[in-house]
């Protein structure tokens, strides 16, 4: 438990980038794409299946390109229609390749780079306000469930996904992300406060299910964690894991229902 704390100091830098966000925010969500989809693929290879790296570092660069020059929707399309059809012109080493390969790299292309590429989405067509919602509500559902879990946490959720996880836990992270989103928009986003409840409840429980789903795919790999960059964490998908499905659930909400 003290090293995952003291570890958690190590994100500081971080918010620190996404206050001043713009580049510096859109080049550190970069170095995150690349690391997470080395660590995705990687945990593909512990059970024989072998995606594309370099097809996923050219997702991510090309991607992340788009946001830099902030190109239009039709190059968005462009950089779909890409990722697919690289990821099929891999499986023509027949002999070498199995259809799992380049399903396998497809998925680590849009389950890590698009979805995480949504922060970038957030800062540059909402305003780096709305990016502290996802870390907010990512974050403090996972610390909020973390201290619950460990003090009161009784009932298991999914022991067969993920066995120390608890039902305690669960509504402890919901009510934690809560109060924090709830907090945030009290004091800077006043307008948007019954937004920011809402945002830090369900944006809570979809948290948690990007969560799940990590385990999941580590269960299904036969690894504990994607890597150990961070003690006490793992690797950047597991300190990052909730933020996939968070990024985008904000984005959307914002686009479709506030805006």
């Amino acid at each position: 438990m003290k090293t995952r704390i003291l570890s958690g100091f190590i994100m500081l830098p971080f918010l620190a980038v996404v206050y001043f966000g713009g580049t510096l925010l859109l080049v550190a969500c970069l170095i995150i794409a690349m690391i997470g989809i080395r660590e995705f693929y990687h945990g593909y290879k512990q059970i024989g299946v072998r995606p594309s790296i370099v097809i996923g570092y050219i997702s991510v660069l090309s991607l992340y390109g788009i946001g830099f020059f902030q190109l239009g929707l039709e190059y968005m399309m462009f950089w779909f229609f890409g990722v697919v059809v690289a990821s099929l012109l891999y499986l023509f080493k027949i002999e070498e390749r199995q259809l799992v390969d380049a399903m396998a790299t497809i998925t680590g292309a849009f389950y890590i780079v698009f979805f995480s590429y949504h922060v970038v989405l957030i800062d540059q067509k909402e305003g780096t306000i709305f990016v502290w919602l996802v870390l907010l509500t990512a974050f403090g559902t996972d610390i909020s469930a973390y201290f619950t879990g460990y003090t009161i946490g009784k009932h298991k959720l999914c022991p067969k996904i993920s066995p120390k996880k608890t039902i305690e836990g669960a509504i402890g992270g919901v009510v934690g992300s809560v109060i924090l989103c709830g907090l945030f928009g009290y004091f800077f986003i006043n307008s948007l406060f019954p937004h920011c409840l809402f945002i830090g409840f369900l944006g809570s429980v979809i948290s948690q299910f990007g969560d799940l789903n990590a385990s999941i795919f580590k269960r299904k790999m036969g690894i504990k964690d994607y890597g150990n960059l961070i003690p006490g964490h793992g690797g950047i998908l597991d300190r990052f894991d909730s933020v996939l499905f968070t990024a985008p659930f904000v984005y959307y909400y914002i686009a479709l229902v506030i805006y």
